[in-house]
């Protein structure tokens, strides 16, 4: 069986003002994919693997519509070569918005599918962040998505995903979707699956999956900071069985809605002065204080400076922030040395809505790095070590500090921006706090101007009520 790998994998927040160009993606092409260590889970399946072409980037603004065009042709071609083929898997996120495009992904699916025809089987996997549409499931045959927030399961996910579509192909079985949209769109930060009540809805869904019938249930989140009309949560079933899936999918749509108020933050939350009031006089650590408003993996800028303001006006001692993206304060870094005390202009480099933050700092490391756009620069501003870096880029794991000297299990207080803390900080919090901070993915979504709403959708609306219904596929209807 012959089966084609492609996929456009990025979330993007449609209130970030900076455009996500080439520079901000991991490409993989060509064979190359299958030894990449994301890809190479397809070596185990008796399949032949086309491999096209692979683009990923961390959250961030709208992609560039001139990149988009080009590396939609460029997969298409590569599928069109290819041909015949008998499946086709797309490895995507699915909340990808272009600029001056609704439902991006809906447009990328569809033309894949036109290309290949009614016949050629085609299996998604997708993130559970990501956002569905109507031209999205027609599209497709087979889809699974994540089921854990933060995510640990992406691998899981997309062996599934394949494990379906070679199933489907050895047995001569074709799968349909069913899906059930429920109006109700909250941000991650109050849907980890780390916490009740998505905890407990997140464990429900392998048990209602039946090999006969249901071959995987799903449930997408969505995400909140794609003003579009697609955004909103929904069940995703795949299977054979229509009366089951329809069960499945009314049931756990019915759930959702059900628990909807009970979706709260996992940890303690306040204003940008209460949680470094808090962080400063706890007396435990280390504190880890994540700024969520500017959370670059959740669509954040990553360049807001508040949170460095607060802690340098209450003399806070012991810090790590991690970090800052601003490339003019990072090369003015690395032009002045280890040792170097310098005046900075730190944030508000890339999103000037925000504030900069005048200070002295003195260069205590600076990361050995091939490209300039790469550069990560520690600073001291008085018991703060910030790191300075040139591009966005998120700061989760412990290596991601130690290969900077850094060490935040030692550190009185550890800064990141980030939602809910990742599976490397989260077991050192003591405690874990989050400031809602302003920003580009706000976490008071009910502030957030929602232009492309075309139904009542809570939390930006509490009146009215609701009934599943479940729609099908264009494949259920052959």
């Amino acid at each position: 069986m012959r089966i084609a790998v492609a996929g456009l994998h990025t979330e993007c927040s449609t209130y970030n003002p900076v455009l996500a160009r080439e520079a901000d993606f991991r490409v993989l092409r060509g064979p190359s994919m299958l030894k990449d260590a994301y890809f190479d889970f397809l070596t185990h399946f008796p399949a032949e693997f086309i491999t096209v072409l692979h683009a990923r980037a961390i959250a961030g603004g709208p992609v560039e519509a001139g990149i988009y065009a080009r590396w939609k042709a460029e997969i298409l071609d590569g599928i069109k070569a290819a041909l015949p083929l008998d499946g086709v898997y797309l490895a995507m996120h699915g909340a990808m918005f272009v600029e001056g495009m609704q439902d991006a992904e809906g447009d990328f699916i569809a033309a894949v599918r036109a290309l290949v025809g009614p016949e050629v089987l085609i299996a998604a996997s997708y993130d559970l962040h990501g956002n569905v549409s109507q031209k999205i499931v027609d599209a497709l045959d087979i889809f699974s998505t994540y089921r854990t927030a933060p995510h640990i399961d992406v691998q899981d996910t997309m062996r599934r995903a394949v494990t379906m579509l070679v199933r489907a192909l050895r047995t001569g079985q074709r799968p349909m979707l069913a899906w059930a949209p429920v109006p109700v769109l909250l941000p991650g930060e109050r849907t980890s699956t780390q916490d009740e009540p998505a905890k407990t809805f997140y464990t429900q869904l392998q048990a209602v999956e039946d090999p006969t019938g249901i071959w995987d249930a799903s449930f997408q989140v969505g995400y909140v900071w794609a003003d579009e009309p697609r955004a909103t949560a929904c069940a995703m079933v795949t299977g054979t069985d229509r009366a089951a899936m329809t069960a499945a999918a009314m049931h756990l749509a019915q759930d959702y809605w059900d628990i909807r108020e009970g979706f709260v933050f996992g940890t303690k939350v306040g204003s940008i002065a209460e949680t470094v009031d808090w962080a400063v006089t706890s007396a435990t650590g280390p504190v880890v204080l994540a700024e969520s408003g500017d959370n670059p993996t959740g669509g954040g800028v990553g360049d807001r400076a508040e949170v460095l303001a607060a802690l340098i006006a209450r003399d806070a001692q012991g810090v790590v922030f991690a970090g800052i993206a601003d490339k003019v304060a990072t090369d003015a870094a690395y032009a002045a040395g280890v040792g170097a005390t310098l005046p900075l202009s730190i944030g508000a480099s890339l999103d000037p809505s925000s504030a900069k933050v005048m200070v002295n700092a003195e260069v205590v490391f600076l990361a050995e790095v091939e490209e300039e756009r790469l550069r990560e620069a520690v600073v001291r501003i008085g018991g703060i070590e910030l790191v300075l870096t040139a591009r966005r880029r998120p700061f989760h794991n412990i290596p991601d500090f130690t290969k900077l000297g850094l060490d935040p299990r030692t550190a009185r207080i550890v800064v990141v921006k980030s939602g809910y803390l990742s599976p490397d900080l989260g077991p050192i919090a003591n405690p874990s706090l989050m400031a809602l901070s302003p920003g580009v993915v706000d976490q008071f979504v009910e502030r957030l101007e929602r232009k492309h709403k075309s139904i009542a959708q809570y939390p930006f609306d509490k009146d009215f009520s609701y009934t599943p219904e479940v729609k099908w596929s264009a494949g259920a209807q052959r």
